[in-house]
């Protein structure tokens, strides 16, 4: 008899896990390098309802059937969030006037040393020097391979191949000092997000694929540039105006069905 609850409530449950997400997105639309995610759906599975021998043969006096039904008579038992998948186009180069902010242009991931020793990916190049010269992201993780500044240097170059250049007290030649590479994946949708605008590898999205920047297949690396969201916050807002009407609609829905079960008892009680 509550049947109809039960798909109710995973309908709103799902819907309220998107608009989660829905949120999530629009909160990093300014976080460098952040891409936006979206909910797949999917049914739960169908129980098939087989008509009383008493109703058939009404059903058949009636309408004259003689032969068996053909067609089974399937009941929903309602939506789940099956999976929620990584949008890893790429976002606006915005044009900044610090050395060490770093845009990958095409296909890529920036490496990032984590403190338990595994290595992360990123998109997010807005780098730093710290305390003993070495280039860091926001929060403190080492580039891989780890570069560190020497402190007695006046310029920095990082050539779109990855190559990192020096001049040291003003030197006309400058001195190289080091190379960033970047990662590639076989499918990135299946890498696992850490937060911090880091993500892991996995079974699914396969081992890492280290190259050059500029090589076959990788994107090339732009210096004094970082690479904004890639939310588009009016789709966000529209889809979120969607989700929050069908959410109205299943509530309505639900209220129906109390009244219709109320009335129920008002006609067993009569």
């Amino acid at each position: 008899m509550f049947e109809p609850l039960y798909v109710a409530s995973s309908g709103l449950e799902a819907l309220e896990q998107e608009i989660s997400n829905i949120t999530n997105n629009l909160a990093n639309a300014s976080t460098v390098g952040f891409k936006k995610s979206r909910t797949e759906m999917e049914s739960l599975y169908y129980v098939q309802r087989d008509f009383s021998e008493e109703l058939e043969r009404a059903v058949r006096r009636r309408e004259g059937v003689l032969k068996e039904f053909t067609l089974p008579i399937e009941m929903g038992t309602g939506v789940r969030v099956a999976a929620t998948t990584k949008d890893f186009t790429q976002g606006t180069i915005e044009v900044t006037n610090r050395p060490f902010d770093l845009s990958i242009q095409g296909d890529g991931f920036f490496q990032y040393q984590m403190q338990d020793g595994t290595v992360a990916y990123g998109r997010a190049g807005n780098l730093h020097v710290d305390n003993d010269g070495n280039l860091v992201d926001s929060n403190g993780h080492f580039i891989e391979p780890r570069l560190t500044i020497p402190p007695e240097a006046t310029q920095v170059s990082i050539r779109s191949d990855g190559t990192v250049l020096v001049k040291i007290n003003n030197e006309l030649e400058s001195s190289e000092i080091g190379q960033i590479n970047i990662a590639r994946f076989s499918n990135s949708n299946g890498l696992k997000s850490l937060g911090q605008n880091l993500f892991a590898s996995t079974d699914s999205s396969g081992d890492p694929i280290i190259g050059n920047p500029g090589d076959d297949g990788y994107g090339t690396i732009t210096q004094y540039s970082l690479e904004n969201s890639n939310v588009d916050v009016i789709t966000e807002m529209m889809q979120m105006v969607m989700v929050q009407r069908v959410f109205d609609t299943i509530a309505k829905a639900v209220q129906s069905y109390d009244a219709m079960l109320t009335a129920i008892g008002n006609m067993k009680q009569a």
